[in-house]
């Protein structure tokens, strides 16, 4: 869809210079921009609008790096408002009612009107898909789930019995929501298998990135609370209980029973052991290694195997830099303390 550039600017509340009517239908980058995108310029950013063409429709700037020779949305905070824009020229998808002639739903499904149920789709005993919602082809939705409004499931998704899903939840293709933990006991010979019956919720407003797999609780619950985000490729096991507005990067793995607070920023390829607690806000670095049962405490980004505190990795790492030479200097001394030892030892 096209909008003036006064309507969005309306939209985000934010003033404007120059033709307040030219249409957009489109965000950019600079290098691909033309007179029907939208680009967004700040102090941190690595593009200098005096070395590349102004052929952007618009632009989102502070005022002070705001190009007099454009039309311009002022803000302070531009990549932020950037992202609000596009959410406005690109419209959340909602469901129209349209069910593929391949679609598989069972009779005592409760689907609300305006869902979508692409090719192959399937839709168990009891499971309920909320208003508006689309499930894409070959996504499987067993019994008992419950999905709330709003919801997008990509290709290929699997919903194991009874997952809970709040409103526009976004499931990208691969996900797999409720398999078993990895649980087992032994008796000394074999591996018994432990329960995994619990369940699992994701709230409202969570987005789930591409083969990432969340099991369900063991006894409890796995509950991924409301507005986190995770990417592909991360394993979270029975049990865990991801925070508000939590960010995990891609390969991630997160052992069961463990805790991640609110406003938390994981890197990518960070590992936890079980039980970890992780407190509100705190910022762990790509690679690190939580051992199990261990406080990340707040105020603090960590980094580093065992995980600790940026500054004192950053200080061990200085000195890992240097074990070469200090091998050598030991290597010396040892010889030089041999020569000592010989010539006491002939007096």
């Amino acid at each position: 869809m096209s909008y003036q550039i006064k309507q969005i600017a309306a939209f985000l509340d934010l003033e404007y210079q120059g033709d307040g009517s030219r249409l957009l239908n489109r965000v950019s980058n600079w290098e691909t921009a033309d007179g029907d995108s939208l680009v967004f310029l700040d102090s941190g950013g690595s593009v200098d609008p005096e070395s590349v063409p102004l052929q952007a429709g618009c632009i989102i700037a502070p005022r002070d790096l705001a190009p007099d020779n454009m039309n311009v949305v002022f803000s302070t905070q531009p990549k932020l408002d950037f992202a609000r824009a596009s959410s406005y020229l690109y419209p959340w998808p909602a469901g129209r009612g349209r069910r593929h002639p391949t679609a598989v739903v069972s009779k005592t499904a409760k689907i609300e009107e305006d869902v979508d149920l692409g090719p192959f789709a399937v839709v168990g005993a009891d499971a309920k898909i909320g208003k508006g919602s689309i499930i894409y082809a070959g996504s499987i939705i067993e019994r008992e789930c419950c999905l709330g409004r709003k919801c997008i499931v990509h290709p290929g998704v699997v919903l194991y019995p009874g997952s809970q899903l709040g409103d526009r939840v976004i499931l990208h293709a691969g996900v797999v929501v409720g398999g078993d933990g990895f649980g087992y006991v032994s008796d000394g010979e074999s591996r018994v298998k432990f329960p995994q019956v619990g369940s699992v919720i994701l709230e409202d407003d969570v987005e789930v990135g591409c083969n990432t797999t969340i099991d369900r609780g063991s006894l409890g619950t796995t509950r991924i609370r409301k507005g986190a985000k995770i990417d592909n490729l991360v394993q979270i096991a029975h049990n865990v209980d991801i925070g508000r507005n939590v960010v995990i990067a891609s390969q991630t793995g997160i052992s069961g029973s463990t805790i991640i607070e609110d406003d938390a920023v994981i890197g990518g390829q960070v590992g936890f052991g079980d039980h970890v607690r992780v407190q509100k806000g705190v910022v762990i670095g790509s690679k690190a290694g939580v051992l199990p049962g261990k406080i990340v405490r707040s105020g603090e980004v960590y980094w580093g195997v065992p995980v600790r505190p940026l500054r004192e990795y950053k200080r061990l790492n200085a000195h890992f830099s240097k074990l070469p030479e200090m091998k050598a200097e030991i290597d010396t001394l040892k010889k030089k303390v041999s020569r000592l030892q010989a010539v006491l030892r002939k007096k």
